[in-house]
């Protein structure tokens, strides 16, 4: 296979799925020309007078979208591993006779591990969108007729919008709508929230289909789908399971390893003056995330802070910095749990926000940029701070970018990870896959020490008296695999067979994924 060595020393093939491949040129490097993609002309004079556009069931409206082999079809993942949409979708296409379908989610989840039955068989060609869990291996193991293609949720925005990906037909699972096609995700049985990550598809699908568990009387209002761009709406009994869309079970870590790292994280914010009034901050939904989030608002508090603005997936620990004051407003690109739905349904300063506006690379600016600090995780770090999120030190692909390159652009962005994991060291001498660069990554906070890239010299400097642990990286390496007896084994891969690309925010290619062998 041939290929290019890529700016950050990564060899990238010249093709992805018969597609040319830009290598990854730098961060701001890769300016694009050209204009944005458009969704195809249509008539209203095609379409329901009434405005009910509601069909007898999903194998209807995909035939009235003129289905056919080779299509790419996109859903959401806004109801991440309680969705019920994804493989009846799939098992209907397959009843269909429909071969080689590019799937393009903007994530999929455990809960979709019975598509791999339609990988198998054809029905799916390959999947471009996030992978966690047993599609990553599936994918990992060299099993997909055709390449998997990774992007962030603001890579995935940017791909449609300059039109890398053509979506012919979008599926948008949706909570509530009505006969017209509005929807939303704050009200009925299956609430998740927002259905933002479906804003694009929506925009510039071809065909689109709502399918909905709560049709209500039109107008849907609030409708963060609008029924302008909709085909044809779906009536399903169930669309997703409340108990795995919401992550109520979501718990502050007990882990006095990961409540060292979280009040670390948060003291180190403090102290570098970071915290100040009308900062900004992001935190993820993670154990470690959420208990800094608490040692963070008891440092506010104590200080008398408050908080600009905040960046979701909103938890009600970031929804009580709301209700308490210490925050002016929360711009959440998803919730993750009811406090979440409940607040952005009831509290005008809890607003939605899509991911062109908070992410997309190729925008007149995008919110990411203007966060004051981001506490992210990462499956590896190295001794340069690149990091890794998609794949684990055996080479095996079982997570999704998500928002995490997106949120690199923050002023200061933070790694905040345990030292070690079962007994691998998380820091190492190079990642397994790249997928977010050094000169982005500031910050890595361990139970062992908290290590600052060295061209944050402001950050350095304004902890000079601190008692912070502050150490060098290599140093927090080398005491690691001390305790775990060495550095992890190099994964067993076959350097011949690329199974995924990660692209990089700007639609280069940062590295790729190798089939494991065992």
């Amino acid at each position: 296979m041939k290929g290019k060595i890529n700016a950050l020393g990564r060899w990238v093939p010249d093709e992805i799925n018969g597609h040319p491949v830009l290598p990854y040129q730098g961060v701001g490097q890769y300016i694009p020309a050209g204009r944005r993609a458009a969704p195809p002309v249509v008539s209203c004079a095609n379409y329901p007078q009434d405005g009910n556009k509601v069909v007898s069931n999903l194998r209807q409206a995909l035939e009235r979208a003129g289905i056919r082999d080779g299509m790419t079809i996109s859903t959401h993942h806004h109801f991440r591993d309680g969705d019920k949409v994804g493989n009846i979708l799939f098992d209907t296409i397959a009843d269909m006779g429909i071969r080689d379908i590019r799937w393009f989610p903007s994530a999929s989840f455990p809960c979709h591990a019975p598509i791999i039955k339609h990988l198998e068989r054809g029905v799916v060609h390959h999947i471009e969108g996030s992978m966690n869990g047993p599609l990553g291996e599936f994918c990992t193991r060299g099993k997909m007729k055709g390449q998997g293609v990774l992007r962030s949720h603001g890579g995935r925005y940017r791909a449609v919008q300059d039109g890398d990906v053509h979506i012919d037909i979008a599926v948008i699972a949706a909570p509530t709508a009505d006969p017209f096609g509005n929807a939303n995700a704050l009200y009925g049985k299956s609430v998740c929230g927002s259905l933002m990550f479906a804003l694009a598809d929506s925009q510039y699908a071809d065909k689109v289909i709502i399918v909905t568990d709560n049709l209500v009387r039109f107008p849907c209002i609030p409708w963060q789908i609008q029924g302008n761009y909709v085909d044809w709406v779906v009536v399903m009994d169930e669309i997703g399971d409340p108990s795995k869309i919401i992550s109520g079970t979501t718990k502050i870590t007990r882990s006095p390893a990961r409540l060292l790292i979280a009040e670390l994280t948060a003291r180190f914010i403090k102290e570098t003056g970071i915290m100040r009034d009308g900062f900004s901050f992001q935190a993820g939904a993670g154990g470690t995330s959420l208990a800094f989030v608490v040692y963070l608002k008891e440092m506010m508090k104590e200080a008398g802070v408050k908080a600009g603005w905040v960046r979701g997936g909103s938890t009600k620990y970031l929804v009580e910095l709301l209700e308490e004051g210490l925050t002016g407003a929360i711009l959440d690109g998803q919730t993750f749990d009811l406090d979440g739905i409940r607040s952005m349904r009831e509290n005008p300063n809890h607003v939605w926000t899509s991911p062109f506006t908070s992410y997309s690379y190729h925008g007149k600016g995008h919110f990411a940029s203007m966060v004051d600090v981001v506490v992210l995780g990462a499956t590896e770090v190295d001794v340069d701070f690149n990091a890794n999120v998609v794949t684990h030190s055996d080479g095996m692909l079982l997570h999704g970018i998500g928002g995490w390159q997106d949120c690199l652009f923050s002023e200061c962005t933070i790694l905040a990870v345990p030292s070690f994991r079962d007994r691998i060291p998380v820091i190492v001498d190079k990642v397994t896959t790249l997928t977010g660069p050094s000169e982005l990554i500031d910050v890595v906070v361990t139970e062992k020490g908290i290590a600052i890239n060295p061209r944050r010299k402001d950050l350095l400097e304004a902890l000079k008296g601190s008692t912070l642990p502050i150490r060098p990286i290599g140093e927090i390496k080398e005491e690691v695999e001390r305790i775990c007896g060495g550095p992890p084994a190099p994964p067993k891969v076959d350097n011949d067979r690329v199974v995924a690309a990660i692209q990089w925010v700007d639609g280069t290619v940062i590295d790729v994924v190798n089939m494991k062998v065992d």
